[in-house]
């Protein structure tokens, strides 16, 4: 009786040896040995049994009982994110499945240029895949939300920083946005929001003031001089007169709007249009980068109150009107 006792206790030694040398080796072996890079989906809920099929589908693991096991083991049945995966082949069932709990999901870059109004900030996330123009468009003019973003405007306009940002394909167009907002209040520190203060401009003022720079030139070397120029006119209680304002309130309605200006359209009354109203347009008309915004908050020292594009890319400074219809003359004789 005792040999057989043993015996049997040898046996089931033998056996859960060996079943622990199989599930070991099921563990640390991978799958395919051959070299690929097999994409999957994880959709957002999925119970572990789903995302265990998937992998069984996409060939990624063998379809076997261990992998649950695997997972019990490791209590990662319910840490599993969603999202969209590249599994770079030869990976083992542990490496699948602590790739899957870390969340190591395929990311996009969406690139906002300096300069960019809601529009095409839409558009951008648009054609990354990130939502709809017309559902991003929404979002940052809808009051709840610019509210839940921590900010009180009438859109995001002018708050949603020009950089490059990566997301996974499911991301909302709410967690972009919001993290774009996030970033313009990273760079606009407490000590711009104070040189702000000192030139008694609110924030939302330097930052519409900014946008206009921005639009105005590309140029580095001029954005300081265009600001002097916006802030010498107002303190002269002169209008602006900024082609980019108007551009801006006729894409209030036509947010396709690309033509060349004409006469009507620097006719046309908007809250945006600076050849029709004093002071500054309703808001911000564009997304403007960290160097527009600190040349409004230190301009250059010139008594310039005009500018015209020279049609290279830079523009010709004038402090009378009499110079500046000269400029007019000899870079814009095709002019309206």
């Amino acid at each position: 009786m005792k040999k057989l006792l043993v015996s049997i206790i040898i046996a089931v030694f033998v056996v859960v040896v060996l079943f622990a040398v199989n599930f070991y080796s099921y563990c640390i072996t991978p799958y395919r040995s051959t070299p690929v890079d097999i994409i999957v989906n994880i959709p957002e809920g999925a119970s572990f049994k789903k995302v265990f099929e998937l992998l069984a589908e996409h060939n990624i693991i063998r379809k076997s009982v261990r992998f649950t096991l695997l997972a019990k083991l490791k209590n990662a049945e319910h840490k599993i994110k969603s999202g969209e995966y590249c599994m770079t082949m030869p990976l083992s069932p542990l490496d699948v499945l602590d790739k899957l709990v870390r969340g190591e999901v395929i990311t996009y870059s969406v690139t906002i240029p300096e300069g960019k109004d809601i529009f095409d900030v839409a558009r951008i996330m648009e054609t990354a895949g990130l939502g709809s123009f017309a559902g991003n468009l929404e979002k940052m003019r809808d009051p709840a939300f610019i509210r839940s973003a921590g900010l009180e405007q009438e859109s995001l306009e002018g708050f949603l920083f020009p950089d490059t940002y990566r997301f996974s394909r499911q991301t909302v167009p709410e967690t972009i946005l919001k993290k774009m907002v996030a970033r313009h209040k990273a760079v606009v520190d407490r000590e711009i929001i104070r040189q702000a203060e000192k030139t008694g401009l609110s924030l939302r003022e330097v930052i519409t003031l900014a946008s206009l720079v921005e639009k105005e030139t590309a140029q580095r070397s001029e954005k300081r001089l265009i600001a002097a120029v916006f802030l010498n006119r107002l303190k002269k209680g002169m209008r602006l007169e900024c082609d980019p304002t108007v551009i801006y309130g006729i894409k209030q309605e036509m947010p396709g709007f690309n033509r060349r200006l004409r006469t009507k359209h620097l006719r046309k009354k908007t809250p945006y249009n600076t050849y029709r109203i004093y002071g500054l347009p309703k808001g911000p008309i564009c997304n403007p980068g960290l160097e527009s915004i600190k040349a409004v908050l230190n301009p250059a020292k010139t008594d310039y109150l005009y500018f015209v594009s020279k049609n290279n890319g830079f523009h010709q400074f004038s402090k009378t009107l009499k110079a500046h219809n000269r400029a007019v003359h000899e870079y814009q004789k095709n002019g309206r």
